[in-house]
């Protein structure tokens, strides 16, 4: 039976320098991560998938490769809300953490639109974009007849009005939750490429990369071509 000391151990042996190099450029602490390919996190995860427990621990080991790890194996209806407010703030300097492992479970859970909103209010840059990729997670996977259109509607004037004296990270996902508006709810795609127009480009500091902030115009834009545009997803992992 796989343990934490097992899979810890598993970790360590499939880092690699390179790339914890490459994380480390993203502004990633290099101390707290043994840099696992996605792929590796990936194919362990396959061999503990429905640890629920086992996962819970991983992610308080407080380790990046691990955090993520438990974030493709922990199932969100199973969290309670004090469990996902811990992870929510436990994820502080870690983007990839609080973007993407905190948004994945929390958009399964029946808190995840309550808490989204709370997290929105935050002074705390980690976990104010939490929020705000919680609810691009929840406007990319529910139905548009189960949104609140009239609250998304005020989200996207907020983010017009507000992106540009936001924190760091969190124009980075304002950004992002205009760009899912557009792509995945019909209903408001007219209001969502108005508000990418009034927004424009977005500088984000995206570290020592060369990454780029996607124009949410041309995003949009993109998805439509695509004829994805409307298309909810079954999940947000990646």
């Amino acid at each position: 039976m796989p343990t934490v000391k097992s899979i810890m151990g598993e970790l360590e042996r499939k880092g690699s320098e390179k790339t914890r190099k490459t994380y480390e450029r993203h502004g990633l602490p290099p101390e707290r991560m043994f840099g696992v390919s996605i792929a590796d996190l990936k194919a362990i995860a396959k061999t503990i998938k429905g640890q629920q427990a086992l996962a819970l621990e991983l992610y308080a080991t407080g380790n990046v490769d691990a955090m993520y790890l438990a974030g493709i194996v922990a199932d969100g209806t199973k969290m309670s809300r004090g469990q996902l407010q811990t992870w929510a703030e436990d994820a502080a300097g870690m983007q990839m953490i609080s973007e993407y492992t905190v948004a994945w479970v929390t958009v399964e859970n029946p808190e995840g639109r309550d808490l989204a909103i709370e997290w929105m209010g935050s002074k705390k840059e980690h976990i104010t974009s939490s929020g705000w990729c919680t609810y691009s997670g929840l406007v990319a996977t529910k139905p548009d007849e189960e949104l609140d259109l009239v609250e998304i509607e005020r989200l996207l004037g907020k983010v017009a009005k507000d992106i540009g004296a936001a924190q760091n990270r969190v124009r980075y996902t304002m950004n992002g939750f205009v760009i899912a508006v557009g792509g995945y709810v019909k209903p408001l795609s007219l209001q969502a490429k108005a508000t990418a127009r009034k927004i424009g480009s977005v500088y984000v500091d995206m570290g020592d990369t060369a990454c780029e902030i996607p124009l949410a115009t041309a995003y949009i834009e993109k998805m439509e071509a695509a004829g994805r545009a409307g298309k909810k997803r079954k999940t947000i992992r990646c």
